[in-house]
């Protein structure tokens, strides 16, 4: 693993990702150490509803990311949809309605670029299932901070592109199953 404490986990999913975080989030112990960021890829002309739905099925807090907003162990942040979220040096969460990356906005690559400088190698990435490339060059990122590296594993997911191009970003990452993850992501942050 690493030498450096696990500080934060960032989340990166698009086609059939609510599905699998439905199967990870709520696992999650309401005493989760770290900050949760996710980017799931929705539609710009939605609302978006994921925090709601994931708040009524989870130990963790659960909300819609808020500009400048401190982030804080046990929450969960969700990209608002049409912005990409980053974090600042400090740790802080930024909002952003640069173009899109990848054809998304909110880009998970902008959130894990961006999170794999500001936590260097205190940072957890997980790619989920996808029907594009994004999240591949951002998983690179933190394994270059020196951060640990998760990928669903592409054969069972739902859309496997995405995890795909996160393993030929990222061979050394460690590939597990969907049923896996919750029980590795509970051993982190702790010492």
């Amino acid at each position: 693993m690493t030498a450096d404490p696990a500080r934060a986990l960032v989340i990166g999913a698009s086609a059939g990702g609510v599905q699998a975080l439905l199967a990870i989030l709520p696992e999650l112990p309401a005493d989760f150490p770290l900050p949760v960021l996710i980017v799931l890829h929705v539609p710009a002309d939605r609302s978006n509803v994921l925090a709601p739905l994931f708040a009524s099925k989870c130990a963790l807090t659960v909300k819609e990311a808020e500009d400048k907003e401190p982030t804080q162990p046990g929450v969960v942040y969700f990209a608002p949809s049409d912005y990409h979220l980053l974090v600042e040096a400090d740790g802080a969460l930024a909002l952003s309605s640069d173009e899109l990356v990848n054809y998304s906005r909110p880009s998970i690559d902008v959130l894990f670029e961006s999170a794999a400088d500001a936590y260097g190698a205190g940072l957890v990435g997980l790619v989920l299932t996808g029907a594009n490339e994004d999240g591949a060059a951002g998983l690179k990122a933190v394994a270059a901070a020196g951060g640990l590296t998760f990928i669903e594993d592409p054969a069972p997911a739902y859309a496997r592109p995405m995890p795909e191009a996160a393993l030929r970003a990222c061979p050394a990452a460690q590939v597990m199953s969907l049923a896996r993850i919750p029980e590795i992501l509970k051993g982190l942050g702790q010492a």
